[in-house]
């Protein structure tokens, strides 16, 4: 088998290294794997293999040889070295929010719309390929089957998102201040605006002027694009949970025709990187404690909406450092050396 050449950038950050690990148990053919970070991470190891890997400085000429790039530094770090990739020859999946509203770079989750990729590849394409947001690719997994049944009209959406979304700082935060609160002491924020250890905060990211916060429209419009419903009604409210890892989400579903929640669990067994986990007399239900290391993304509360004609309601469970980000991005990879092989010589 053909084996590739394979960068992270971010490589020391808890998605890159989720990336390297997706990459192992997948058995991705990996000959050469590249691990770029900033420069204070430069000379630190990472295991990959069972080998122990150099980390690099990420510079502009990085990407010599190089097949993919999965990048996971940040938007403004993407924006700067993306190109430099892509140019370089390498195929780049981006995990940023840098790229994913651009008309001319595809925004790709495999169950929903791996054609699209063929964007980024066709001739003067940017070989950039976009990375959803987390919260949405666990979204669109769930609406597409449906949609595809019974025709989506609308979809209103909250959220109950880990601290692990907000990176490594996000995480030892909670920690932090969990440890400190049981010890009687005084906790205090940084990554936050407010303390998040037993307490909830409906605000992640920037209030986008409208209202809605940043992260609130990542949803409406990302799932939009991916599921190639640019008139669909969405409407998200997202809120950070001290919960380490996993997203939750509880949707409230309206479609053209009736559909009856028996044929919307039926719908979703048959449908790929989907788990039905759902039988509430018995008290099983998606939650964090069954997503976390997991790829499947766990639905169940399956019921009809008591507050109009062709609604249903459910509740939606994901590891976002794996479905949500690493796995996502992987599976593109898989995607792209399976289906595209032939636009993958970074030497071509």
């Amino acid at each position: 088998m053909r084996q590739y050449k394979v960068a992270i950038a971010g490589a020391t950050g808890a998605v890159g290294r989720e990336m390297m690990k997706v990459l192992e148990e997948r058995e991705f053919p990996v000959g050469e794997l590249v691990p770029l970070a900033s420069e204070r991470s430069e000379g630190q190891k990472v295991e990959f293999m069972g080998d122990e890997v150099t980390v690099r400085r990420l510079k502009p000429d990085s990407f010599a040889g190089v097949d993919i790039a999965l990048f996971s530094p940040g938007a403004s770090v993407s924006r700067e070295f993306a190109p430099h990739a892509a140019r370089a020859g390498a195929v780049v999946v981006d995990n940023s929010s840098a790229f994913r509203m651009e008309a001319d770079c595809p925004l790709v989750v495999p169950e929903v719309n791996a054609r699209d990729v063929e964007l980024a590849l066709k001739p003067g394409g940017r070989r950039i390929i976009a990375n959803p947001n987390c919260s949405t690719i666990q979204l669109v997994v769930v609406l597409k089957p449906l949609h595809d049944a019974k025709g989506l009209t609308k979809v209103i959406v909250s959220t109950y998102q880990s601290v692990s979304g907000a990176g490594q700082k996000g995480i030892d935060e909670l920690e932090t201040q969990a440890r400190a609160l049981f010890s009687l002491g005084e906790a205090t924020s940084s990554k936050f605006p407010h303390r998040i250890a037993f307490n909830l905060l409906p605000e992640i990211g920037k209030d986008s002027g409208n209202g809605y916060t940043e992260e609130e429209m990542k949803m409406v419009n990302e799932t939009r694009k991916i599921m190639g419903l640019p008139g669909l009604a969405v409407s998200a409210t997202c809120v950070r949970v001290p919960v380490f890892y996993c997203h939750s989400e509880a949707a409230h579903l309206f479609f053209r025709e009736p559909l009856s929640p028996d044929e919307a669990r039926q719908i979703l067994r048959e449908a790929p990187g989907v788990k039905v986990v759902d039988d509430l007399k018995e008290h099983v239900y998606p939650m964090p404690l069954l997503g976390a290391g997991n790829d499947d993304t766990l639905v169940g509360r399956i019921r009809t909406d008591l507050t109009a004609p062709n609604g249903l309601a459910l509740f939606v469970v994901s590891d976002n450092l794996r479905k949500g980000a690493a796995t996502n991005a992987v599976q593109i990879a898989q995607v792209l050396v399976h289906e595209h092989a032939d636009k993958l010589s970074a030497r071509a």
